[in-house]
């Protein structure tokens, strides 16, 4: 897998984060460098723990579904893309906050939001051990842990800035990139491309 297809998937797996920052962007009445790094680092650093451990996870079994893994890594990017297709456009509430900053960046608030928007980052992860050698995984998370934190950074900007108006299609684009990826891995997998 190469760099552009790495960064792609950094670029999919963060629009869950970059879309809750903007939700925490519009919760803030004044955003800070506070508030910036409190959400970047939360995001971006849960963003590459969890491929991380997906990694190690899916090594543990890599051996026995050689011969299906492309199917596998198709499977769970897709599922993930289509989840978030989903939610792009579901008419659930667009952000629910209290206005009241301090709490809503409080670290109780913030690691529930930060395994919430990386969980897809395991399932991705998993996906990871079938293509990257061993010495390949620490760059590629850290790749997706810069680029997460840098979209939230942004992301609580927007919001902050604009609103809401951009959540739907964060989540638009990220779903679109995964189910690429994914079908991207297939092809090769079977010999199409």
């Amino acid at each position: 897998m190469g760099f552009v297809e790495l960064f792609a998937i950094a670029v999919g797996l963060s629009m869950d984060a970059f879309a809750v920052a903007v939700c925490k962007g519009l919760c803030t009445k004044r955003a800070s460098l506070k508030h910036f790094l409190i959400v970047g680092l939360w995001f971006g650093g849960f963003q590459a723990l969890m491929p991380f451990i997906g990694y190690w996870v899916g090594s543990l079994f890599s051996e026995y579904i050689e011969a299906f893994d492309h199917w596998v890594a198709f499977a769970l990017l897709s599922l993930i893309g289509i989840n978030m297709l989903r939610e792009a456009f579901s008419k659930d509430d667009e952000c629910s906050c209290s206005r009241e900053e301090k709490n809503e960046f409080a670290p109780a608030k913030m690691i529930v939001l930060a395994i919430a928007t990386s969980i897809d980052a395991l399932a991705v992860g998993i996906a990871l051990s079938f293509d990257l050698a061993g010495n390949e995984i620490l760059p590629a998370v850290l790749l997706i842990g810069v680029i997460t934190f840098a979209l939230s950074v942004v992301g609580v900007k927007v919001g902050n800035l604009f609103g809401a108006k951009y959540k739907s299609k964060a989540e638009i684009a990220g779903g679109v990139i995964l189910i690429g990826i994914g079908l991207k891995i297939l092809l090769e997998g079977i010999g199409v491309i």
